[in-house]
């Protein structure tokens, strides 16, 4: 027993011993994983020379310096209400009455004592945003709460001038030109008395500030925007502009190569940690003259030489200035862990940043400006793969076959029922004359504005051309559809006969082989290929480049992890389920021993008191005999 206890001893160390090695693998899986992806290693810094010029970079952003120069910062409009005697007090009747905010333009006319006049409105497009009003809400906070509840980007506010009638409704609207509110009120007629605003027609609020843009000028271009967050005028930059400038600020975009180096330095760290542990359970003590528990184990030195020969290999089909780690200074020491030459690295990192990623994580470029590498599966294979397209996708899309008639009358032509991608719809046009392109911008705000199709994330152009009329679906492929359904503006709008495209999936091959598209996204499900996926976001049928794919270091040094860490069928599990039947094993050894020497134990208890029971008759015995030949003498 004593024997079989310290096997048992021996192999629950090499247990232990096990269990430290798929700990630290699964650490080193943890921290190599955060390196799969290629914005790990593509971290830029922007810095600006006037504080009050805020920028930041994407990890796409356009490196370079820029001249940017702040004349004007957009401003939201401020509406103010008709004062009241109290902000709790029920205004009007408590009729179900609703408030539309439409946005748009203010253009022409004058402004005095903060109302329009002479002036005109045009929507922007946006949908058009609603809110109720009711017998539980008609008071003034009531009106203020709910309209901030709509989250509309319009914000209510109540303040206190100090008149007899102080308590006042403040409206303040997105900013930019043409987010101008224009409210119409529909049900309480006190209500609308208070809120109606059209500035081209009747104004019961008064303006305190009207809407503007920003203007600014970068290296030189002048950029008029809709709000002082600006993140569209130099691809992955957003400037925030917080005041005017009297001389332009220097602002540049840079890499940050403190980012790329820190990436590095923790795969390095995390490879070494890996690299200690196994070394803590298989190096030779030279001093004491004994090895490791788990020195010469098969299943740790498959997971060293994996891991060596994954390290040492060039990586394949890339596209990019570097292959290999010690172009990049990192490289193997004899104790088997790895080190960063920083000097090495840094002249890596001002040579080539950008191509840095491309050493560790899954990075996929096209030759074609308008292919784009979108994701890849566990099946895709490295490699450079050929892109043909037969069929480039298309949106679902609607002609009309006469120009629209431009007034609108109540009742009359002011219905239009369509079904945009399966979805049906209902828009009701105000009535008015328009021009064919506020019509087409008005259309396009109330489709956009429906709630099934807003709850379904669809949404269309209008555009105009000769005064005809154009519906497009905003997404592309063969679910893609515009359809007139009905409705008494139909034919005034479309003409009689509009004509109907439904949207076409992109086709194509991938690496010679037919592949899958779904709008424009066409996928390989065959070959070396299989799983890639590519966007085709334009462009012509026929050639159209390469798509080559690389999988860096960390992406196949967490492959290995995997495949060891695999709870089922890995190399780990394997082990220590042996050991463990081995263990078990002996234990039922022990037990098995443990039931023997019971039994030895009961069988020698029982001799003992048998040949207690002897040794007392014998005494008795012996007593007697003493006795008798005491008296022969």
């Amino acid at each position: 027993m004593t024997l079989l206890q310290k096997q048992v001893a021996s192999y629950q160390t090499q247990i232990t011993a096990v269990g430290t090695v798929q700990g630290a693998l699964s650490s080193f899986q943890t921290a190599v994983q955060g390196l799969t992806t290629a914005s790990q290693f593509q971290a830029l810094k922007a810095t600006s020379s006037n504080p009050s010029i805020g920028v930041l970079a994407a990890s796409n952003a356009a490196v370079g310096a820029y001249s940017v120069g702040v004349s004007a910062l957009a401003q939201a409009q401020s509406l103010v209400a008709a004062g009241q005697t109290s902000s709790t007090a029920a205004i009007g009747s408590g009729a179900s009455t609703t408030l539309t905010f439409n946005f748009g333009t203010v253009s022409g006319g004058t402004l005095s004592n903060g109302t329009y006049s002479g002036a005109t409105f045009t929507p922007n497009g946006n949908a058009t945003k609603t809110v109720t009003i009711n017998s539980s809400n008609n008071s003034l906070s009531g009106i203020a709460a709910a309209i901030n509840a709509a989250n509309m980007g319009v914000t209510a506010s109540i303040v206190n001038d100090g008149s007899a009638s102080p308590y006042r409704l403040v409206l303040t609207g997105p900013s930019g030109a043409s987010n101008s509110m224009q409210i119409s009120v529909s049900g309480d007629a006190t209500l609308s008395s208070l809120l109606s605003e059209n500035p081209a027609g009747t104004q019961a609020l008064s303006q305190t500030a009207a809407a503007t843009n920003a203007q600014l000028t970068v290296n030189g271009i002048g950029v008029t925007q809709s709000t002082n967050t600006v993140s569209n005028v130099i691809q992955g930059v957003t400037f925030n502009l917080g005041a005017t400038t009297t001389t332009p600020a220097t602002v540049t975009v840079a890499n940050d190569n403190t980012g790329i180096t820190s990436a590095i330095n923790s795969f390095v760290t995390a490879y070494n940690a890996l690299n200690t542990a196994i070394q803590s359970v298989t190096g030779f003590n030279s001093a004491t003259g004994t090895g490791g528990v788990l020195m010469g184990d098969p299943m740790v030195n498959a997971i060293q030489t994996q891991m060596h020969a994954a390290l040492n290999q060039a990586i394949g089909n890339t596209t990019t200035t570097y292959s290999t780690l010690s172009q990049i200074g990192v490289t193997f020491q004899k104790d088997g862990s790895l080190a960063v030459h920083t000097t090495q690295l840094n002249n890596a990192i001002n040579t080539n940043s950008s191509d840095i990623a491309s050493l560790f994580a899954t990075v996929g470029k096209a030759t074609d400006s308008l292919v784009s590498f979108t994701s890849a599966g566990s099946a895709t294979q490295p490699g450079n793969y050929a892109v043909n397209i037969s069929q480039v996708a298309t949106p679902g899309s609607l002609t009309g076959s006469a120009a629209a008639g431009l007034t609108i009358t109540q009742g009359s032509n002011d219905t239009l029922n369509l079904t945009v991608d399966g979805i049906a719809t209902t828009v009701l046009i105000p009535p008015g004359t328009y021009t064919a392109a506020s019509l087409a911008t008005q259309l396009q705000s109330l489709i956009n504005g429906a709630s099934g199709l807003m709850a379904a994330g669809k949404s269309v152009s209008v555009t105009q051309n000769a005064g005809v009329l154009s519906i497009m679906a905003n997404d592309y492929g063969s679910t893609s559809s515009v359809a007139v359904t009905g409705g008494n503006a139909s034919a005034g709008l479309l003409g009689a006969t509009p004509t109907q495209s439904n949207g076409r999936d992109v086709a194509g091959s991938i690496n010679g082989q037919s592949a899958t598209g779904s709008g424009q996204m066409l996928s390989s499900t065959a070959g070396n290929s299989n799983g890639l996926v590519i966007q085709i976001a334009g462009g012509a049928t026929g050639s159209r480049g390469t798509v080559g794919y690389s999988q860096g270091y960390a992406v196949t040094l967490n492959n290995i992890a995997t495949s060891m860490l695999d709870p089922f069928n890995g190399p780990i599990a394997a082990e220590t389920n042996g050991l463990n039947t081995t263990v078990n094993g002996i234990n039922n050894q022990i037990t098995a021993w443990q039931s023997r020497l019971t039994s030895i134990q009961a069988a020698l208890t029982a001799q003992y008191s048998a040949l207690n029971v002897t040794l007392g008759t014998m005494s008795q015995t012996s007593s007697y005999l003493t006795q008798q030949l005491a008296q022969l003498r």
